[in-house]
């Protein structure tokens, strides 16, 4: 599968160096938060990594929900850890959990339609920023910290009415930001399409925290910053 050159696995355990996570980030998802930069002091690998490579082992359910519980740093070893066949744990060495995973349903490991749904879902979410994030932060007047920007996947949850699928995309459905004070969260409802038919459903919920009252430059700032990085590193992967 495309995800092998992502991650590494030994005996059961698997693990990310900085520049196979950060290379997702960019070249799969189109994710430019410099929390994914390899040099980065904070680094982490994307939840939608982790995400990815959950489904490329386990398969893909009727209906799957994932919780994250923490971040995740380059070398650090992460196996499965199951309660029971449909509930189980992503933790490390030291019995750290860093994702809750349960599902329901039928299961299908067919490997092109793992990579496909991966690929749409990944593609979809990469485009969180500025395209939808923007326009929420807006409309509550508020705004992340343009200077340490920090959003975090809370949860995730998708369902498919079917599993004989070939080739499903993405769709925002609705998006919407909730507000308290300094925090918040955004919550992405989405659609898988097959052939116009909408064949499944998911949900996709964020976290934000030091929120600041919106500022138009500083958010212009920001996306231009964002293009940037996106063109200069286009231009060396070229």
């Amino acid at each position: 599968m495309f995800l092998d050159s992502y991650y590494l696995e030994e005996n059961g355990v698997f693990s990310f160096t900085r520049e196979q996570a950060s290379h997702f980030a960019k070249k799969i998802a189109g994710d430019f938060n410099p929390i994914h930069d390899e040099d980065n002091k904070r680094f982490c690998v994307p939840g939608d990594l982790l995400f990815s490579v959950v489904l490329s082992r386990a398969g893909i359910s009727k209906k799957m929900r994932f919780e994250f519980a923490g971040m995740i740093n380059d070398g650090i070893g992460l196996k499965a850890k199951h309660s029971c066949f449909n509930d189980f744990a992503i933790v490390d060495d030291a019995d750290k959990e860093y994702l809750h995973v349960t599902r329901e349903g039928d299961i299908t490991t067919d490997k092109a339609l793992i990579e496909q749904v991966t690929k749409s879902y990944v593609q979809f979410s990469g485009m969180n920023f500025p395209h939808i994030m923007v326009p929420l932060m807006k409309s509550k007047d508020i705004m992340i910290n343009t200077a340490r920007p920090l959003v975090i996947y809370e949860s995730m949850e998708i369902s498919f009415d079917r599993l004989d699928l070939t080739c499903p995309t993405v769709e925002l459905a609705e998006s919407e930001i909730e507000v308290e004070g300094k925090r918040g969260s955004v919550t992405l409802n989405f659609h898988f399409k097959e052939n116009g038919e909408v064949v499944g459903t998911g949900r996709k919920r964020m976290l934000m925290s030091g929120l600041k009252p919106y500022d138009q430059a500083a958010i212009d700032d920001l996306v231009e910053r964002f293009n940037a990085r996106k063109a200069e590193f286009s231009a060396i992967a070229a």
